[in-house]
Order: structure tokens, then C-alpha cells, then sequence
């Protein structure tokens, strides 16, 4: 047996450490500030909210830069694509550089936008609470 230790490898110029080991699915996504918590970005892709090249994903899986995440967004889901794997939470504009959005999915979201505006004028919800008047003729009405 041999007491030779693995040699370390050391990045390269312009590549940082954390992009050469690689860095879990949960942490980018934390770091992207797609998620507050780390926990709350594992939650979501272990329950398969997330997609990592078009396939459910662990979250220990290995993100690697070029790949497509679909990630949700308030009513929306937003489909990037990781352009760099950072381990550390930075700054929003800085994190916003780690990934860009598609066209189809910037698109969808507008048209989502849009059709809620829409849907908002046609509220079945009443401008004001009835009044006492109303109130009667609504009591009348259910008991017919």
C-alpha cells in the first residue's frame, strides 16, 4: 500500500472552486435568490416543483452550467438557463448574471400578465358590502 495522497486540483484561470467540485441543485438555486432559504429551495425540488433538464431532480444533484431549470415564480414558472454555478449567496444583480431567462418563457409570463390584468375587470367579487336592504333580499332568495 501506498501513502500517496490524490493530488488537489486547483482551478484554472478564471474559474473559481466552486465551479470546478460543482455545486448542488438546492444551493444554486438558493444562491440564484430564486428561494430565501436553503431548506425552502430543497422543499420545492424534492417535491419536484423544480425540473433540471426537463426531469424531476434530486437535491444533491450536480448543477452544471448550459442546463435548463424550470423554477416557479409566484403564478408563473420561469425557465432558465444556468450560465454560471456559484455556491455563495451574492448580491441580486450579481445573481441574476448565474443564469439567463428564455424568450418562450419571458414571453408566457407576459401573456400571463396580461390575461390577469384582463381577468381583474370582470371580478365577480361586489365593489361594496350589501346593505341592509340587500341583506334581506339575499336572506329571502336562499330560503325560497
Amino acid at each position: 500500500m501506498s501513502n500517496k495522497a490524490k493530488p488537489q486540483k486547483t482551478p484554472q484561470k478564471g474559474q473559481t472552486s466552486s465551479q470546478l467540485a460543482g455545486v448542488r441543485l438546492d444551493k444554486w438555486v438558493w444562491a440564484a435568490r430564486f428561494c430565501k432559504t436553503r431548506s425552502l429551495a430543497r422543499d420545492l425540488i424534492a417535491a419536484g416543483k423544480i425540473t433540471y433538464n426537463g426531469q424531476r431532480a434530486k437535491p444533491s444533484r450536480i448543477a452544471e452550467a448550459g442546463a435548463v431549470v424550470k423554477i416557479p415564480a409566484g403564478f408563473d414558472v420561469k425557465t432558465v438557463v444556468i450560465e454560471k454555478v456559484e455556491e455563495k449567496r451574492q448580491s441580486a444583480p450579481l445573481a441574476q448574471q448565474m443564469y439567463t431567462e428564455t424568450q418562450e418563457s419571458i414571453e408566457l409570463r407576459e401573456r400571463n400578465a396580461e390575461a390577469r390584468k384582463l381577468s381583474a375587470f370582470h371580478s365577480p367579487k361586489p365593489d361594496s358590502r350589501p346593505d341592509k336592504k340587500q341583506r334581506r333580499q339575499i336572506i329571502k332568495f336562499k330560503h325560497q
